[in-house]
């Protein structure tokens, strides 16, 4: 397969162009034995990920059905390898003695970082409040980078509750978690399906709701559960994306949003893959 690094367009990458790389890099991918992280794997999913946040006009509403089948499907592949990907770097890191000393060596660590950054300024510049006491992160998954992160660089004093449906993942992060003395005493790991958890909702200031937690349909559905018992006032962070980036991740829909007041929706034009759309319950809905 020839890297896109060879393609020297000009501006916008044409979308009939990119959605065919995009579909042979589909079929390649659908051929794996394996979606653990091998070379023949990461080579794939990164080519990928760099023809995904090339500047492009695609409209993902406007693709045809068989495309339309396709992202589903990659969508779909994608969280199954980044979900392998972390849990074998999670279980390296949660052997060895300072496991948040090598973070930086998970190949997507640095993406994280800017986008802890957007969402953190995204979150001081809407709601004015630099240190919000208490957060959730749902679908945390083994390596809750982004709590992390946002713990050690952006809120120093904010406590955070990582939900995750996945127990093992939830035991891997407590581990890497566990040899900081600081970070650790602000940061709790609950096993639970989202749906399932409901007055606990009203602790928190902000709820963080990571990209792969629902496909589309069930998003609108997890967005209605987390606005019910959410506190008044308090800011739900979605991610999302737009563009080419939607072959990576589900989309949330602005009609989806009606019952909460947008505060602002950021796509990223850098590396960053996720938009970030920041929200508020409120009586008032505008």
């Amino acid at each position: 397969m020839a890297s896109h690094q060879n393609l020297n367009f000009q501006g916008q990458i044409p979308g009939e162009f990119l959605i065919a790389r995009i579909m042979q890099i589909h079929a390649s991918i659908s051929k794996l034995e394996s979606l653990r992280p091998s070379k023949q794997v990461n080579i794939l999913f990164s080519h990928l990920v760099k023809l995904c946040i090339l500047p492009s006009s695609i409209d993902i509403k406007a693709l045809p059905q068989e495309v339309q089948q396709m992202r589903q499907s990659l969508i779909i592949l994608c969280a199954r390898a980044e979900s392998l990907l972390e849990l074998e770097f999670a279980t390296y890191l949660s052997k060895i003695s300072l496991p948040l000393n090598d973070l930086n060596r998970f190949p997507y660590y640095e993406n994280y970082v800017k986008l802890a950054k957007l969402e953190y300024g995204a979150l001081i510049e809407n709601t004015g409040v630099a240190q919000l006491k208490k957060v959730a992160f749902v679908g945390s998954g083994p390596m809750p980078l982004t709590s992390i992160i946002l713990a050690s660089q952006h809120m120093k004093s904010t406590h955070f509750d990582n939900i995750d449906i996945d127990e093992t993942a939830n035991n891997l992060a407590r581990r890497i978690v566990s040899s900081d003395d600081e970070i650790e005493k602000r940061m709790k790991f609950l096993t639970s399906d989202i749906m399932e958890v409901k007055e606990k909702l009203g602790e928190y200031d902000c709820i963080i709701l990571a990209a792969l937690v629902g496909n589309e349909e069930e998003k609108a559905k997890i967005l209605g559960h987390i606005r019910k018992y959410m506190k008044e006032g308090g800011v739900l962070l979605v991610r999302s994306a737009k563009g080419a980036r939607a072959f990576l991740y589900p989309v949330v829909e602005e009609h989806e949003l009606f019952d909460f007041k947008v505060l602002s929706i950021f796509h990223p034009t850098n590396d960053v893959i996720n938009s970030v759309v920041l929200l508020r319950k409120s009586l008032i809905y505008t």
